[in-house]
Formats: C-alpha cells, sequence, structure tokens
C-alpha cells in the first residue's frame, strides 16, 4: 500500500507516457490519469492502476486475478471445488459477508450466448473462473470491487457503433445477445428485453443517470425532443427508479 501521496502533476506525466506506450488498452492519457485518480484513491500508487486496470469498450475493468487478489488482501478466502473445463465450482468467505459456494458451467455459459468467441473455445477453465470469482466476490463481499466487471466480462458484450450518441445506444440495443449476470436490469425505451443489468442499486443508478446525462447533452435533439426520451427512459424503469431513488437521487 501507499503512504504518500504522487503529486497529481507527476501522475499527469505518467498517463501520458502509458497512453502513448498504447499498452492496457488505455487509449488516452484522461483514461489513464482517471483510473490513476481511482487507484491513489485507494490507497496505491497510481502506477498500480496501469498493471490492474483495463480499459475495454470505455469502461475501467479488472483482471480476474487482480479481483481476487484485492478480495484475499481484503480478508477474503476461496477454496476451488472443481477447476475444469467443463465446470468450475469455488467457495467464497469473508468476515463481513459470510460464506458462498458458487458453480459456473459450460453448458450455462453457452445457454446465454457467451461461448462463440476463441477465448472460450480455446480456454474455457479460466473463463468459467474468471465468471465464478467476479459472482462470489460480488456476492460475499462487494466493496472491494464496487462498480467494477472483470476484463472478460465487458469483452463478452457486443459493441455499440458509437456509445457516445443516445440514438445510436438505443438502436445498438437490438444487437445485444445478453447481457450480464445480475438482478438491477436498465431497459431503453422500444426495447423489451434489458440494455444492461448490475449486481447492485448503486451500478444501476449510475448507468441509468450516464444514459440521462448523454440525452441531456445531445446535439441532435432540440429541448422538447430530450424531454420525450427522458420521460420514456423514466416510465421503462419506472418500478427501479422507485426502489433506488429513497437511496440515492436518478436525475
Amino acid at each position: 500500500m501507499s503512504t504518500a501521496l504522487v503529486p497529481v502533476a507527476d501522475i499527469e506525466k505518467m498517463a501520458v507516457a502509458i497512453a502513448k506506450s498504447k499498452m492496457f488498452g488505455m487509449k488516452t492519457a484522461d483514461e489513464a490519469f482517471a483510473l490513476m485518480l481511482i487507484a491513489q484513491a485507494e490507497g496505491m500508487h497510481p502506477a498500480i492502476a496501469a498493471r490492474d486496470y483495463h480499459v475495454i469498450q470505455g469502461r475501467p475493468t479488472l483482471k480476474a486475478d487482480a479481483m481476487l487478489a484485492r478480495f484475499q488482501n481484503a480478508g477474503g478466502k476461496v477454496q476451488w471445488d472443481v477447476y475444469t473445463d467443463a465446470e468450475v465450482t469455488g467457495t467464497f468467505s469473508h468476515p463481513s459477508g459470510g460464506s458462498l459456494k458458487l458453480t459456473w458451467t459450460f453448458a450455462q455459459a453457452s445457454k446465454i450466448g457467451l461461448t462463440g468467441k476463441d477465448n472460450w473455445k480455446n480456454y474455457p477453465r479460466a473463463m468459467l473462473r474468471a465468471r465464478v470469482i467476479s459472482e462470489g466476490i460480488r456476492t460475499v463481499y462487494p466493496g472491494c470491487v464496487v462498480g467494477t466487471y472483470t476484463a472478460e466480462e465487458i469483452e463478452e458484450i457486443p459493441k455499440a457503433k458509437d456509445m457516445g450518441m443516445v440514438e445510436e445506444v438505443v438502436a445498438a440495443v437490438e444487437e445485444v445477445q445478453a447481457v450480464p449476470d445480475g438482478a438491477f436490469k436498465l431497459y431503453v425505451p422500444g426495447n423489451d428485453a434489458p440494455y444492461d443489468a448490475f449486481h447492485t442499486e448503486a451500478e444501476w443508478l449510475e448507468a441509468y443517470n450516464e444514459l440521462a446525462e448523454r440525452i441531456r447533452n445531445s446535439v441532435k435533439m432540440d429541448a422538447s425532443q430530450k424531454a420525450q426520451k427522458l420521460d420514456g427512459l423514466k416510465a421503462c424503469n419506472l418500478d427501479m427508479l422507485d426502489y433506488v431513488t429513497p437511496l440515492e437521487k436518478a436525475l
């Protein structure tokens, strides 16, 4: 753990160097800088962000090994009960979250459309392990990974053409074949299938507010069109808004 704060000017220089190296999936200095600030806020040297984080489809992600290391450093334990190409089962435990035995099978992953890519064909055991790690840690002790998915999970989400424009975000929903596991589902107008799903209320609310902000900042819509889009977004997520807004305000 880092005990001394690194000056912001030095972090900016490091971020530029990492972006220029084109390593770790960080394409811009801004992405690297933001992740380094997160690392420092968590008590780590900013350079740890380059080691542990990747930016995939615009989202900060942790490798499964880095996520597991954080869990263990926070007092968590895992025991691998089954570890094959067909099934991975692990028992996760933490003093603050109890114990959970969790299984992912290749058949389960195939059923929800995850196994079409080369990683699943060539390294099924490693991909199943990553899924078990992510779900197990989020369930038993989510505090050490809140708001962050594994790189393996994000890579399985089909890419939208331009996630910066609300109109194309909505259109891209039709191309999504599967969403990440999670009880809190986010919907967009005109689609019965979830646009995304999250493991915690905080993650869901963050994503909802991000979509709402994109609508407000759109340069392709006038004020009345923006209001209509926002009303539609609220309408199709009304049940979740009623549930989460007592905890934290939605935009």
